[in-house]
C-alpha cells in the first residue's frame, strides 16, 4: 500500500491537503483512486464474491462501506444506520458560538447509494450474531454476510442526578443537544457562570473538551462580559497540547477561564446546577456543559465484545480490525468503539476504515491483511474565535507489540496559533468530508 510511505507533512495545512491522495493510491488497477480531478472508479462487475454489513453512518462507517465498495472486487455492502442524515461532531464547537449552523455539518448517504452503490438500510441494530455473521433489526428484518463491520460510535456512562435532564447537555454527540447549549450560553446573563467538564481518558477528541473551553471563554468575553468559565477535567493534567492549552488557560483567556484538574464529577443536582467532584470541591453555575466518561457504543457490550479498558471499549487485531473476542473473528471493529492506541478522532476513524477495508479486500481474495499498516491523523484546535492551533500524528504497526505507534519524526504540534491554522482548518475539515462522503 502506498500509504505506507506516507511522510507526514511539516505543517499541519500541508497534511491536510496530502493526507487523502496518498492514502486513496492503491496496488490494484482496478481499485486505484486519486483526489482531485481523477475520477473514483467503482468495479463493475457483477458477481457478489462477498457480503459485508456495515452498521453505523458516521465517519468510520461510512469510509469503510465507501472504500469497500471502491476498492473491493464484488462486494456487496449494506450500511445499517438509525438516521438518514449524519451531523458531524468535529467543528460542532463553532455553533455553540454562531460561527457554523447544524446543517452546514449536515451530510448526507446519496452519493453513497448513486456513486458507490452502497446499499443503505435506516433502522436500529437490536442484536449481532457475531459468529453467523447475522443482524437483527427492530422490526424483526435479520441481515446476514460473510463479514460485520461495527462503527457505533460512543455512548456516555450514567451521572448521579443527571437522569434524562437536558438541564445539562453533553453536546458531545452533535444534534439536538448542540443547538440547546448554544441556547442556554446565548442566554446566560451576562457576569454568569458557565462550567464545563471534561471525563478521564479515552474519550472521543481528546483536544476536544480544550479547544471548546477556549472558544467558549473568548465569546463570553465579547458576547458576555465579566462572565467565568470554569473546566473541571477528571485528568491529572492537560492530555494533550499541553503547551498551548496551559497557556491560553493562563495568558489570553485567564481572566475568564479557572482550571481545576483531578475534578471528577461524581454527581449533580439539575435543580440547582451544581456538581460535586472528587476531593469535595462543589461547583454550581448558571450552564453547565455536563461531557460524561465515554464507553463503546451499547451494542458492543450487548454483544460481548467490550473486552478491553475495563469492559469499556473493544479489543481489535489493528491488522484488520477483527475483534479480539473469541468466537467474533467475523466482527470487525472500527472507530471511537474499538480499543487502540490511537486517538478516538474523526480523521483516525477514516483512517482506520480504509485500514479495514483494505484488509477485507486481501482477505476476499484469499490473502492476509497488510502486515505493516500505517494511519495518520490531523486535527486543528479553536484557541480563539479566529485563531487556531494544529495537531498532527502519523502511526505505523509494531509487530513486538502488536500496536499501532506514533512516528516521532511525523508527530508534533504547532508552536502558538494563528488566523492562518483557522484557515486551514477549513479546508481540513471540507477534505476529510469529502473523502467520507463524497
Amino acid at each position: 500500500m502506498h500509504r505506507r510511505n506516507f511522510l507526514a507533512a511539516s505543517a499541519a495545512s500541508a497534511l491536510a491537503t496530502s493526507v487523502f491522495a496518498d492514502d486513496d493510491k492503491k496496488k490494484s488497477s482496478s481499485t486505484r483512486t486519486t483526489s482531485g480531478s481523477t475520477p473514483l472508479v467503482v468495479p463493475t462487475s457483477t458477481t457478489v464474491k462477498a457480503r459485508v454489513i456495515v452498521i453505523g453512518g458516521g465517519m468510520a462507517g461510512t469510509t469503510v462501506a465507501k472504500y469497500l465498495r471502491l476498492w473491493g472486487d464484488s462486494i456487496e455492502v449494506t450500511l445499517v444506520e438509525r438516521m438518514p442524515t449524519y451531523t458531524s461532531n468535529i467543528m460542532s464547537s463553532l455553533v455553540l458560538t454562531g460561527q457554523r449552523t447544524m446543517a452546514s455539518l449536515t451530510y448526507k448517504y446519496d452519493t453513497l447509494r448513486s456513486k458507490y452503490g452502497v446499499t443503505t438500510v435506516f433502522g436500529e441494530v437490536v442484536s449481532v450474531d457475531p459468529v453467523d455473521a447475522k443482524v437483527t433489526l427492530r422490526d424483526g428484518t435479520v441481515l446476514s454476510a460473510d463479514r460485520i463491520v461495527m462503527a457505533p460510535g460512543i455512548t456516555f456512562d450514567t451521572v448521579e442526578g443527571l437522569g434524562t435532564s437536558n438541564k445539562m447537555p453533553h453536546a458531545w454527540v452533535a444534534g439536538p443537544q448542540t443547538s440547546l447549549l448554544a441556547s442556554q450560553l446565548g442566554a446566560m446573563r451576562a457576569g454568569g457562570v458557565a462550567i464545563l467538564t471534561i471525563p478521564k481518558v479515552p474519550y472521543r477528541c481528546p483536544p476536544g473538551p480544550y479547544e471548546r473551553a477556549c472558544l467558549v471563554a473568548d465569546w463570553l468575553r465579547v458576547k458576555k462580559p465579566g462572565s467565568k468559565l470554569i473546566v473541571l477535567d477528571a485528568n491529572d493534567d492537560i492530555v494533550v497540547e499541553k503547551d498551548n492549552f496551559t497557556n491560553a488557560f493562563l495568558g489570553i483567556h485567564g481572566n475568564v477561564i479557572e482550571y481545576h484538574n483531578k475534578a471528577e464529577v461524581l454527581s449533580v443536582n439539575t435543580n440547582t446546577m451544581t456538581l460535586y467532584t472528587t476531593g469535595g470541591g462543589t461547583f454550581t453555575g448558571d450552564v453547565v456543559n455536563m461531557i460524561p466518561r465515554q464507553r463503546a457504543g451499547g451494542l458492543i457490550e450487548a454483544t460481548g465484545l467490550n473486552n478491553s479498558i475495563d469492559g469499556r471499549f473493544a479489543g481489535v487485531n489493528v491488522l484488520s480490525y477483527a475483534s479480539t473476542t473469541p468466537g467474533a473473528s467475523k466482527v470487525h471493529i472500527i472507530g471511537d468503539s474499538s480499543a487502540t492506541t490511537q486517538p478516538k478522532a474523526g480523521h483516525v476513524a477514516n483512517q482506520e476504515a480504509k485500514v479495514c477495508a483494505d484488509a477485507l479486500t486481501r482477505i476476499f481474495a484469499g490473502g492476509s491483511p497488510d502486515a505493516a499498516p500505517v494511519t495518520n491523523s490531523a486535527c486543528f484546535s479553536t484557541i480563539t474565535t479566529t485563531q487556531a492551533s494544529w495537531l498532527h500524528a502519523m502511526y505505523q504497526y509494531d509487530p513486538k507489540s502488536g500496536t499501532m505507534v506514533a512516528v516521532p519524526a511525523a508527530t508534533g504540534a504547532s508552536v502558538g496559533w494563528n488566523a492562518e491554522s483557522f484557515k486551514d482548518m477549513g479546508k481540513w475539515f471540507g477534505a476529510l468530508m469529502a473523502d467520507t462522503f463524497a
